[in-house]
């Protein structure tokens, strides 16, 4: 009972170690340019770690206590416009933002590393894999925009935009892209973390990016490990059938795993899952 009571504890205080390793560094001098981020973990294998439109590192804090901080260096990042970012502003290109992760990288000393997506960057991760090959050791992707981008017409291009400045249309769109499944104050969590995120600039910018990007034909072929994540009760087009036709004649070494208790927000609403689900596919390709 004894050795029960203190294993249980060494694994209180481990997360509690791992979590508080999460120190928010300042914006880079070398460069004047370099992402704000935080660092997780002192193991010797890198792995950037980029966040979607409606949210920046915090999406990922719930994650952390399940984090291999003894194999891996998680750099999580915010860009421009978003979290420690904020202050930078750009173009919100994906060409930008996929320059701004590799110059963070340079300046940490990692040349190559493992990169981890989600939803619009799981967008930027693909083009970051497919301008700077050499450099990625694999790609895991939790519910990204494909290299296509998601076209949309003017109604819901407008609906889209709506979100950038209206609470209730962000909280319809968190509600949707979850199964609707979730409390009042789960939705009002995941809008705080909205909106102490990002400016409304960034929103917009980054909007236009995956409304209008197309990459596809250029990344066709694109031969690095591509692990998706993708949740049950997402929207469609992010679902884990919606991922293998998409992306399936993209790469030829794509898995897809459906994480079938979640929708668009695997880290938040299944951490223990989704951090094991990460680590399985860098321990693969590492």
């Amino acid at each position: 009972m004894t050795a029960a009571v203190n294993l249980s504890r060494r694994a209180v205080l481990g997360a509690a170690a791992l979590a508080s390793a999460a120190v928010a560094l300042p914006i880079g001098a070398a460069t004047g340019r370099a992402l704000g981020h935080k660092r997780v973990g002192n193991g010797a294998q890198p792995v950037l770690v980029l966040h979607e439109w409606l949210g920046d590192h915090q999406n990922y804090q719930d994650v952390l206590p399940y984090l291999s901080g003894d194999t891996y260096s998680y750099i999580f990042a915010d860009l421009r416009g978003y979290g420690l970012s904020k202050e930078i502003a750009g173009d919100y290109s994906v060409k930008e933002a996929a320059a701004d992760a590799l110059r963070l990288m340079d300046d940490l000393g990692h040349k190559r590393f493992l990169l981890v997506g989600h939803s619009m960057s799981g967008m930027i991760s693909q083009y970051i894999a497919m301008t700077a090959k050499d450099r990625i050791k694999a790609l895991v992707l939790t519910s990204p925009v494909p290299p296509s981008g998601f076209k949309a017409d003017e109604a819901a291009l407008a609906k889209l935009k709506a979100v950038i400045t209206d609470d209730e249309a962000a909280r319809q769109a968190i509600d949707g892209r979850t199964g609707k499944r979730y409390s009042a104050q789960w939705l009002k969590r995941k809008l705080e973390i909205a909106r102490s995120s990002s400016t409304p600039a960034a929103m917009e910018g980054y909007l236009a990016m995956f409304t209008s990007t197309d990459f596809s034909a250029e990344v066709k072929g694109l031969d690095l490990p591509v692990s998706v994540i993708a949740g049950e009760y997402d929207v469609p087009p992010y679902r884990p059938d919606a991922q293998q036709q998409t992306l399936g004649p993209l790469y030829p070494r794509l898995t897809v795993t459906a994480d079938r208790e979640a929708g668009h927000y695997s880290m938040l609403e299944t951490p223990v899952l989704f951090a094991s689900l990460v680590e399985k596919a860098l321990g693969a390709a590492s």
